[in-house]
């Protein structure tokens, strides 16, 4: 990472402490994210005051979930928290994916209405080590706060779930879809907003255009809830495979759009 690249990291750090609003939606989806699986998993039965295992949605997925080798252990009532537990674990993704779509939207848009952009084109810093700044100054946030998240879900899984239901948050396509999915997901959506970003002077725009990223994680989802697929390890890093071809077009894209010219005159 090169001085000017810091330099450029420190001044996003500085606005965003400055306009901490941008964040707010990442926080309260991953907030949601965070409390839905507690929620269908440990308060509902206490509620009901039924088991989950009882349920006959529900046999059929824990019996399957059970024939893999480190759930053997579990008894049935475990087996369906943890499967539970494991696919709210995609919906996680989508806390960062929204962090990155405002701030990155906010670093550039957010400069064009204060007209603090112009002053920090002419210099001349080049466009890579400017839109890495963007970039980074929107990632990084939310890396940390996925990580964040993971680390309450693992500990709440730990506390209030059945015993061992918390290794259904370290397996491998678990540790996947958290590690590498999860942030290339977001990586794209923020590189997306900031393409749209040199072009418009709408932030809400350019966040509406980057929650594409957002539509085929909500599916992957929704998919999984329903037992039509299954994330294994294979089809987790195939998904992180395409979102590295993703994220290089994208780069090549925002390069090509981030023109000084016409940023500066024509689109401002």
């Amino acid at each position: 990472m090169t001085d000017r690249v810091r330099a450029l990291l420190a001044k996003e750090f500085a606005d965003l402490r400055r306009n901490p609003g941008v964040f707010i939606p990442a926080i309260l989806t991953s907030l949601v994210a965070l409390a839905l699986p507690f929620f269908v998993a440990v308060v509902v039965p206490v509620l009901t005051g039924e088991h989950l295992s009882d349920s006959s949605d529900f046999k059929t997925a824990s019996e399957m979930f059970k024939s893999l080798p480190w759930t053997r252990m579990l008894d049935p009532e475990a087996a369906v928290q943890a499967l539970i537990f494991q696919q709210f674990l995609v919906l996680l993704v989508v806390g960062p994916v929204a962090a990155s779509m405002s701030t990155a939207a906010y670093s550039v848009i957010g400069e064009k209405q204060a007209r603090t952009l112009e002053p920090l084109l002419a210099t001349p810093v080049a466009t890579v080590e400017l839109l890495a700044a963007k970039v980074l100054g929107s990632f990084l946030p939310a890396l940390l706060l996925t990580l964040t998240v993971f680390g309450l879900l693992l500990a709440g899984a730990a506390t209030f779930a059945r015993p061992g239901v918390y290794l259904a948050l370290l397996t491998p396509q678990s540790l996947a879809i958290v590690f590498i999915a999860g942030p290339l997901a977001a990586l794209a959506a923020l590189q997306m907003a900031v393409c749209v970003s040199s072009r418009a002077n709408d932030a809400r725009g350019a966040q509406q255009i980057g929650a594409l990223i957002v539509l085929p994680i909500t599916g992957l989802l929704v998919a999984e809830v329903s037992g039509s697929i299954v994330l294994t390890v294979s089809l987790t890093m195939a998904i992180s495979v395409g979102l590295v071809v993703l994220n290089v077009a994208l780069l090549w894209l925002g390069v090509a759009l981030f023109d000084r010219e016409s940023v500066l005159t024509r689109w401002k």
